[in-house]
Order: structure tokens, then sequence, then C-alpha cells
């Protein structure tokens, strides 16, 4: 019989659709066809064709916007949202206007034109992860922004517009609403009970085990008890910890190596299907005047997380209208087909 469940992170809720109950292979669909590019504007050689790096990896000493890089960032050639200007908050009528002010990069995460992350090592996943890390930690001194998500669309299908491996984040001038639903839940979750409510549901999950999919000393993936979408993926770390940006650069390769079980399983068990990625984390703890006590809590209360989802059904009318998500695979499916998945 299908079920309505309620995930009390986002709170929000999901059909869980038993009877419309799908299997790995009704997702797959043709892989996307590679075409030949002779000419990206991300591989080497073209660095003049980006607008100029904002920061990179390497191993050897090089001028900027040259060859020899290993991960590579750069302002959009067409941004969302600019990080020139003033920053200006107003009222139209009942409407609220905020100025366009943030920032939009581009993490062009390998040389390699045709290999994505989940055919890299963790030694080259740990390097993306740090740059992450550095445009994080630059970024959150500008007092404009409330918040910078990092983002990775894979496939045309997904967003993505180049195919050559890359992420993008996005800082904003207001909280997102999906990452601020988060925050409100983790800071009401403390104020009642004092534990963070990801380490509580991710110790219930640990005990329950049928939604786990992979675990190490230090990292978890599971699928979400009320998943919005088929096999719907998060990687959390055991230990309580609220801030990525604060990772130590010694512990990235533990983590690349637990997102590379994310990706490779996927990947077997839905024929590389495209996916979006989201990396949600601390916002910039800037004093907001009129609240105080805004961010009193914060590190005790959140819990940093990588969401994965794989865009293999369609959002309808249904969803559109009511905002409740139909999922014809439960997550307990999703995580034994992922579990047992032959890498």
């Amino acid at each position: 019989m299908p079920e309505l469940r309620y995930d009390p992170i986002r709170q929000r809720w999901t059909i869980i659709s038993i009877e419309r109950g799908r299997r790995p292979h009704e997702y797959v669909t043709e892989k996307e066809e590679v075409k030949k590019v002779d000419s990206c504007p991300f591989d080497y050689g073209n660095e003049q064709r980006t607008p100029p790096e904002i920061y990179a990896i390497s191993d050897q000493p090089r001028q900027p916007n040259t060859p020899g890089w290993k991960v590579r960032v750069v302002p959009n050639k067409y941004p969302a949202l600019r990080i020139e200007g003033e920053l200006k908050r107003e009222g139209v009528g009942l409407f609220d206007v905020v100025s366009g002010i943030g920032a939009h990069e581009v993490i062009i995460e390998t040389p390699d034109h045709n290999r994505e992350m989940s055919d890299r090592t963790p030694e080259e996943i740990a390097l993306v992860l740090k740059a992450y890390k550095e445009r994080l930690l630059d970024l959150r001194k500008d007092t404009r922004f409330r918040y910078i998500l990092v983002f990775k669309n894979h496939g045309k299908d997904a967003g993505a517009s180049l195919s050559h491996p890359h992420s993008q984040l996005i800082a904003t001038p207001i909280f997102p609403p999906v990452v601020k639903a988060e925050l409100v839940s983790a800071r009401e979750h403390y104020l009642r009970k004092e534990r963070c409510i990801f380490c509580d549901i991710i110790k219930q999950e640990l005990t329950l085990r049928d939604r786990i999919v992979w675990e190490s000393d230090k990292y978890v993936l599971w699928e979400p008890f009320a998943s919005s979408f088929p096999f719907e993926t998060w990687l959390f770390p055991k230990y309580h910890s609220h801030d990525f940006a604060l990772l130590p650069d010694e512990e990235l390769y533990d983590l690349a190596v637990a997102l590379k079980e994310m990706l490779v399983r996927i990947k077997a068990l839905l024929n590389d299907p495209p996916y979006n990625m989201v990396l949600h984390t601390a916002p910039p703890p800037h004093p907001r005047p009129g609240h105080a006590d805004y961010w009193e809590t914060l590190e005790f209360d959140f819990h940093w997380h990588i969401e994965l989802i794989p865009r293999i059904t369609k959002i309808a009318g249904f969803e559109w209208g009511s905002g409740l998500h139909i999922n014809p695979t439960p997550p307990e499916e999703a995580a034994k087909y992922l579990r047992e998945v032959e890498i």
C-alpha cells in the first residue's frame, strides 16, 4: 500500500508509491551521446577563453591562466548574479526586491575532457574538494552574502551546458528556501532537545540499517526515509561537523573515498544517469541586525552533508501543483540495490 512519509529536516511530505514500484533497469535510458568537441574552453591551452582564473591547484609553479593546472576556478562567463555593485533591499508594494549581487563561479575539476568525477582517484577528487573549501572560505568574507551553494550538474538533462567535468557555486544575498528549511529545522530541534537532528537520524539509520548503502569509519551513505526521488542518496560525516569549510585538508581524502563510492554505485546501477549533486554546509556566520542570537547554536545544531539526485523521473503537474513528490522506488529497495550493485 502507498505511504505518505514526512521529512522533518526539509519539512515536506513524499508519496512512496509502492504499487508503482520500479526496478533500476526500468529507469535506464539510452546513454547520452557525447559529442566530440574540437575546442572546449575548459581544456588545456584554452585558458584565455575563460574569464581570468580566481584560484588554481597545480604541482608546479605556473603563471595564471596557463596550462599546468589540476583544478581551476573561474567566474562564470554568464553569471546568474554579479559580484560588483551595492546590495540594496527595498519593497515594491507588497513585493520585495533585492539587487542581484552575488558570485557565480565554475570549478573546472580536471584538464581531462572525458574523465568524470566517478572515474578519478580519491586523490584527484580530494583536490576538487579542496577547491570547494578554499572558495567557501574566501567568499564568506563578503558580508553581502547570506549563503554559498556548491553544486554539480552532470548530464544535459541535469542542466549541464558543457560536458567537460565541472562544478559550480553561487553566493546569494538571501537564504535559499531549501537551505533555510534545513537550518530552521536543525535549530528548532536543538532548542527543544539540545541535540543535532542530523546526528539523531544518523544514529537511528545506523541502528535500523534498512536504508544504509555504505559506510566507513567516518562517513555514511543512505537513502532518506522520505526520499523525494528514486535513488536519492545522502552522504554524511558520522561525527558531528557543522561546517564543511572547516574540514582539515588531511581529512579530504576520506571524504573523497566516500564520494567516489556514491558516484560509482549510482553510475553502475543506473547506467551513468544525469544527476544533480549539492553541498549543504553552514552559512557565513555574519552578525545580523535585530538577530543577535541568530547563529548562537549553529555550531551544535547543523551538520554538513552532500545530496545527490539522479534525474531519472520527471516532475509533472501533481508535483508542481501540490508540492508533493511521488517516489516509485521505496528508499529501502533503492538502498538494497545500491548495496548489492557490482562495481
